[in-house]
């Protein structure tokens, strides 16, 4: 039977009535359910190949809707069928309630998703462009390949620690000195060879690691944005990389609570009755790649002396260490959204590093380097301390802002709680801050 008899248009040529369209995704079909006129049918399958999917688009009308939950292979089938309908959403499976059915096949699950889009009951995800799912997959390609190099490392510590060796002098076991304390050791010939095995992994995963970094920095030269983020001390290019990756456009956010939940910053909320609202651990909802760059990037951030330091500190010396990274990565997501929403680099930047990092995403790229003896570290000290001499004081600034803000509306109901040892439990109710630009 054909597709346009097994899917029949309905409605005149202006598209008056909409059909709402589910699809059950899976590697080799999808289900297919349909609601109209309030009655829900499932006409069958579509294998999913780009020519069954091309003759399936076309018994579509430009009026229809199509649902279907996010997989693997979700963004590529919305991206044929979106210029034949009105509208295709690519929905997450736990905002839809399908998991938790009691009767679950690939037919209901296509009934279920029809008749949520018909009830207008589904938010869709945010599309990505070419370009941002270029840059997605690039960067989950290196996150793939540093894994599998963390595993090989592992292993090579593992065939030591058997071996009661303890660990050698030098810092890197994995550079040159450490790879000639390696062929120096004795082992045993099943142990060497794991060892020597490893080591040939090494260096085939940096190599594509190498060839990943290359192609990621060539797109952050041409990237206004990305160089912007980097004007952060403590942040570099596969950080700004991860963060643009899952944001994409920046200003569909509204402000930056939106922006913060989106990325699971957001602490989780828990209110019943008349008790008052307690704040317990973040939501982890979204990306979790780029919540783990932020997190990852606050540790560096925090290093640098400015005002990101000075809250870090002030929160650390209530909460403790944890939960003031955390908060210094939300802070961070934050101030990235000023500055994009903004067009503005970060104010308290400071030329000569972010100058190195500039020139070390050059030499990432593929640039020549200089000649002469001229490395990319060659930046006047005095400069580079007197860069730091202003950041300090835009630390000091920030702390006598918050200074006298407490002394002002007071920060605490316990008095002198911030010179106290962390607090236990959960957080109750939600205190203000100042800007998150700040």
């Amino acid at each position: 039977m054909s597709f346009a008899h097994r899917f029949p248009l309905i409605g005149d040529e202006e598209g008056e009535l909409v059909r709402s369209i589910g699809l059950d995704v899976h590697r080799d079909f999808c289900e297919v359910a349909i609601a109209e006129a309030g009655e829900v049918r499932s006409p069958g399958r579509v294998e999913t190949t780009p020519a069954a999917l091309e003759l399936f688009a076309g018994s579509l009308c430009s009026a229809d809707r199509v649902a279907l939950e996010v997989t693997g292979n979700a963004w590529e089938i919305a991206r044929i069928l979106e210029p034949h309908v009105g509208e295709v959403l690519v929905v997450h499976p736990g905002d839809t309630g399908i998991r938790q059915a009691r009767a679950k096949t690939d037919r209901l699950d296509a009934r279920a998703l029809a008749k949520l889009l018909a009830a207008g009951s589904l938010d869709g995800l945010w599309m990505p462009d070419e370009q941002t799912r270029a840059l997605r997959r690039r960067l989950a390609r290196r996150s793939q390949l540093v894994r599998a190099r963390t595993r090989a490392k592992n292993e090579c510590h593992a065939v030591l620690v058997r071996r009661l060796i303890t660990k050698p002098a030098v810092s890197d076991l994995f550079g040159l000195a450490g790879r000639e304390w390696l062929r120096e050791v004795g082992l045993p010939v099943e142990e060497r060879e794991t060892v020597d095995g490893c080591l040939r992994q090494i260096d085939f995963l940096d190599e594509e690691i190498a060839a990943v970094e290359k192609q990621v920095a060539r797109d952050a030269l041409t990237s206004p944005q990305i160089k912007r983020l980097m004007t952060v001390p403590g942040v570099n290019v596969i950080v700004a990389a991860t963060f643009l990756a899952a944001v994409g456009d920046v200003s569909r956010f509204p402000g930056t609570r939106q922006l913060v939940g989106y990325l699971g910053l957001d602490p989780r909320v828990r209110q019943s009755g008349n008790t008052p609202a307690t704040h317990g651990r973040i939501s982890k909802q979204g990306s979790a790649s780029a919540r783990h760059a932020l997190v990852e990037a606050a540790w560096s951030v925090v290093r640098q002396p400015g005002p990101q330091r000075a809250f870090y500190q002030r929160i650390r010396a209530r909460r403790g260490h944890q939960v003031a990274v955390v908060a210094a990565a939300r802070k961070l997501a934050c101030l990235f959204w000023c500055m994009l929403t903004r067009g503005e680099d970060y104010a308290f930047a400071q030329p000569s590093l972010t100058k190195k990092k500039l020139r070390r995403l050059e030499l990432a790229a593929g640039a020549p380097r200089y000649q002469g003896g001229r490395t990319v570290w060659s930046t006047n000290d005095s400069m580079r301390q007197a860069e730091r001499d202003l950041a300090l004081q835009a630390e000091r600034a920030y702390e006598r802002t918050v200074a006298d803000w407490q002394s002002t509306r007071g920060a605490s109901a316990t008095p002198g709680r911030a010179s106290q040892r962390p607090s236990k439990g959960k957080q109750r109710g939600r205190a203000s801050v100042p800007d998150p630009a700040l």
